[in-house]
């Protein structure tokens, strides 16, 4: 059995941020996206090291998977994966700590 993934408060609203900042041109997109990304997270728990290290911060607890345009920013712990962040690619990371879970 895998890792338990949780998803911290940050990340579930950037999800739904992008959802509905591409809802707007496409609902069709947006729900490709958001499907996309869940079934990501999903892999996580049986794969939780299958991310990059996450350059920003070089730690091999804090990884990223990208789906489409999105950074997909998680921390990897002995029992856990917690999904921290959900951020556009061409956009530099500010603003976030790697430190932010709260669970």
């Amino acid at each position: 059995m895998g890792k338990r993934v949780i998803w911290m408060p940050r990340a579930t609203a950037d999800l739904q941020e992008i959802h509905d900042y591409i809802a707007r041109d496409s609902r069709h997109m947006a729900r490709i996206v958001a499907e996309r990304a869940l079934k990501a997270v999903r892999r996580l728990s049986d794969f939780p090291l299958s991310g990059r290290i996450v350059p920003e911060f070089e730690r091999e607890d804090v990884r990223e998977l990208f789906v489409h345009s999105y950074r997909v920013i998680y921390r990897v712990r002995p029992d856990r994966v917690s999904i921290l962040h959900i951020h556009h690619g061409a956009r530099p990371l500010r603003g976030f700590t790697a430190d932010e879970e709260t669970a």
